[in-house]
């Protein structure tokens, strides 16, 4: 039994993302900032599927040495880690030159330092396994930057680079690495909007195309998964 790690698991894409996978049969580390939070949807994933592992951390993903002990934590309680979703982020709606003097490093650590704390601490592995798969959330923002969010658009573009990167590192050695660039999502980035749910993308869909490029043959990688709602972005 194969055993993925999700960083921000317990609400919105990466809720749906850790279901996907307890339904595929993965074993399960997960964290979240909430301990109650967390622990309910450990029990409601082995209801889903009573045969695998969870692991849970509380764990504040903006800090370093949290990232690192939950990575630390799921390969003492699962065993060697296959699956990597970064999908831990924050959106900040603000124009660069409206930022708050702590805004840049905010995003930077809760946006790009994870993935890439966790490429450090597992790549090697993944290559010594000759096989796994990282999946990076990032945004039609990495693509696309959104002045009404510039810093945030920053990270991404950077996270989507970073992806690229672990690809190109990775690729001779049979790892996979996938970008998955999303646009409007209907998570809680868009608490206390009154939003039309039919014409945004929903969390589920986000799941199921990570589920799809994951049951690929060895030899197939999707570089990239871009979703974009049907009425176009909000």
């Amino acid at each position: 039994m194969k055993n993925a790690i999700i960083t921000g698991a317990t609400r919105g894409m990466g809720r749906a993302i850790a279901i996907a996978f307890a339904k595929e049969g993965l074993n399960l580390a997960i964290c979240a900032r909430n301990a109650d939070e967390l622990e309910g949807f450990k029990q409601e994933l082995l209801q889903i599927n009573p045969d695998i592992k969870v692991s849970v951390k509380v764990a504040n993903v903006s800090v370093k040495s949290d990232v690192l002990a939950f990575a630390a934590q799921a390969e003492q309680e699962l065993g060697a880690i296959s699956v990597i979703v970064n999908n831990a982020g924050i959106y900040v709606p603000t124009s660069i030159l409206d930022d708050e003097d702590n805004t840049f490093d905010k995003l930077i650590s809760t946006n790009l330092m994870p993935a890439y704390e966790f490429y450090r601490y597992f790549g090697k592995k993944l290559i010594a396994a000759q096989q796994g798969h990282i999946f990076t959330i990032c945004s039609s923002a990495s693509v696309n930057p959104v002045v009404a969010a510039g810093t945030y658009s920053v990270t991404k573009f950077a996270l989507l680079g970073l992806n690229k990167v672990m690809r190109l590192e990775l690729q001779q050695y049979g790892v996979k690495v996938t970008a998955v660039i999303p646009g409007s999502t209907l998570t809680s980035s868009w608490d206390g909007v009154e939003v039309d749910s039919d014409k945004l993308i929903m969390p589920d869909d986000i799941a199921s195309s990570i589920i799809n490029a994951y049951r690929l043959s060895p030899g197939a990688n999707v570089e990239e998964i871009i979703i974009k709602p049907v009425f176009g972005q909000l």
